[in-house]
């Protein structure tokens, strides 16, 4: 007798794992769920503070920070078989500003629930997009241009902004910075940047991950390619990089800001 109750509660406890199994199975299958993607300026190994933090680069500039954007775009997810999830472009638009705390996570919606291993987007609008023309683009276009992350039409979208105050062996008196990368000339400057998760995002009806993007905002300058705000000092204008040799140096660079530095399932 008691080896049939054994038996009878074995066959129990298989048949509900089996059941809670398949269940959840099918819930990846055919549930969709949402996924959060935050970014997180830093300056090196600190938390990025603006307007009175002094940052130093291995050139040996301090940088004093006023305003941090880039645009995020183009959002692809790869699941852990190896199949893409191309977020829907019209959507895929977002301008991430350190002054605005809002603007630094946005959650992406409808995405087909499952286990995903890796995130690719843009920095910046990528020129097929740009080419489509300001009908297609105008309300993200109008959006930027109040972000202050677009000149003209013409003339385009700012990718990247990076503005502040620096001083150097040389230079001793505080004096302003910019850097604005975005098309110019032949070069359109757009880059793009696949990440590895650290840990499987979990997309379920009921789970929405967040996953905490790290940006290294020191790396605009001061990444593989080494970039001088004193040798771009103009005098009473400051140091002014928005076109010119550099600016390729410098979109090459903004791929290695982000690391994905923690993924969270709850």
């Amino acid at each position: 007798m008691k080896f049939q109750l054994k038996n009878i509660i074995a066959v129990v406890a298989a048949t509900l794992t089996l059941a809670s199994c398949s269940s959840d199975d099918n819930n990846i299958v055919t549930g969709q769920g949402k996924l959060s993607v935050e970014f997180d300026n830093v300056f090196g190994n600190s938390n990025l503070i603006l307007n009175s933090q002094a940052n130093v680069t291995s050139q040996g500039e301090t940088l004093n920070i006023s305003d941090v954007k880039y645009i995020i775009s183009n959002i692809e997810l790869t699941k852990e078989d190896g199949t893409v999830f191309v977020y829907p472009k019209a959507q895929s638009y977002f301008i991430v500003s350190e002054a605005n705390v809002a603007s630094q996570v946005f959650e992406l919606e409808n995405i087909p629930a499952g286990n995903y291993t890796k995130i690719k987007f843009g920095i910046g609008v990528d020129e097929t997009q740009y080419n489509l023309g300001e009908t297609v683009q105008g309300d993200f276009f109008a959006e930027a241009q109040n972000e202050g992350m677009a000149w003209t039409w013409s003339a385009g979208y700012k990718h990247l902004l990076f503005e502040g105050m620096f001083t150097s062996a040389t230079v001793t008196t505080p004096t302003a910075f910019m850097v604005h990368t975005g098309k110019s000339g032949a070069n359109y400057n757009y880059n793009s940047v696949t990440l590895d998760f650290p840990d499987k995002a979990l997309v379920r009806t009921n789970i929405t991950p967040d996953v905490h993007i790290f940006v290294d905002v020191a790396k605009i300058i001061d990444g593989t390619n080494k970039i001088k705000l004193t040798d771009n000092n103009m005098g009473g204008m400051g140091a002014m990089i928005m076109s010119g040799d550099q600016l390729p140096l410098i979109t090459a660079n903004l791929s290695d800001m982000f690391s994905v530095n923690h993924v969270h399932n709850d």
